[in-house]
């Protein structure tokens, strides 16, 4: 008779969100991982849980709006469970308005968010005002109110621990027992692509680095495709690199030119210091989405990319009532065969 009623592998945020969520429905939970809690994406510095645009909304936009949505009392229930911090919470977000066609555009999805988002969340043009703004040529900013962070290393941690107070169990090897959920992140896009001969996603390295800068409460900033996300602790993320390229994973020069990219764009943090550089490879499954569903005899839950920290409380939930309890919450454009 087995011990455990689920074995999951890969103790990242998709690995651990599912665990989490299974043990909260009762069930006895074990995490393998030979490296560790968070020791691949999910251990990153920048920690973005920003939303699509209220716009062409789809299946896919929907389920991770529903994700943001239900993020704040997730991770307050993780923080609890676990009693340690998990770095969330929802700020918003300003980005700059480059043109007189960005501010029309902006106007429309302001329009579209009041449907799409509900009461709840705004997206909207405010004028740029202060230090900490992104530099706009039309003294323009979209802000909205749905946008949070996230310390990435610390609330992976804390789902390890939130695990343990429910009963489950952190462990770098072990057999499989009960059903068994596959979160193992670039390695097992990897062993995928290798086992169907044809690729399936991939690594994509990504670079990121922390300043010495007290911003706690501020908003999010974006621009130029670079995120600016203040941290609880006194310190700033400023990220990252999409590399599908690269010879290693190691910090390199290309994240030096992201911090003087970020300290040009972004004047209020031009004599902070940097006191930590961070480089990994994120798993990106061949659809781009999330790759989440049944396998054979084993489920999938891998693809987080950029937005696993965003997607993870739907992510686990829907996982969780797949593997206990059959129920398929799945968007088709997630299933597995999306990337297959």
């Amino acid at each position: 008779m087995a011990t455990f009623d689920v074995t999951v592998r890969g103790a990242g945020v998709f690995g651990l969100s599912v665990a989490f969520c299974c043990a909260k429905r009762g069930a006895k939970v074990r995490v393998i991982d030979p490296n560790g809690v968070a020791a691949g994406a999910s251990g990153g510095v920048v920690g973005a849980l920003a939303p699509h645009a209220p716009d062409k909304w789809n299946s896919k936009k929907q389920f991770q709006f529903d994700s943001l949505h239900e993020a704040e009392s997730f991770w307050q229930l993780v923080q609890k469970t676990a009693d340690a911090e998990t770095g969330y919470a929802r700020t918003g977000r300003l980005q700059p308005l480059l043109d007189e066609r960005a501010v029309h555009l902006a106007h429309d999805r302001a329009a579209s968010a009041q449907d799409l988002w509900g009461d709840g969340y705004t997206w909207k043009v405010i004028e740029a005002a202060g230090d900490w703004v992104p530099q706009s040529p039309t003294g323009l900013l979209i802000q909205d109110t749905l946008t949070a962070r996230i310390h990435p290393r610390a609330a992976t941690q804390a789902l390890a621990k939130a695990v343990v107070a429910l009963g489950g169990q952190i462990a770098s090897e072990g057999p499989d027992e009960g059903k068994v959920v596959l979160a193992t992140g670039v390695s097992g896009l990897q062993q995928m692509s290798e086992q169907l001969a044809k690729p399936v996603g991939n690594g994509v390295k990504g670079q990121a680095a922390v300043l010495d800068f007290d911003a706690c409460d501020r908003p999010q900033l974006f621009a130029d495709g670079l995120h600016i996300v203040p941290h609880w602790n006194g310190t700033v993320a400023i990220g990252s690199t999409s590399e599908r390229l690269y010879e290693h994973t190691d910090v390199d020069a290309q994240l030096d030119d992201v911090i003087a990219r970020a300290k040009s764009l972004f004047p209020v943090l031009a004599d902070a210091s940097v006191i930590k550089r961070w480089a990994g490879s994120r798993p990106r499954a061949k659809s781009r989405a999330p790759m989440l569903g049944a396998y054979g005899d084993v489920y999938v839950a891998n693809g987080g990319f950029k937005i696993g920290f965003g997607m993870a409380p739907r992510v686990g939930e829907a996982m969780a009532a797949l593997v206990l309890d059959g129920v398929d919450e799945i968007p088709d454009a997630f299933r597995v065969e999306a990337s297959l």
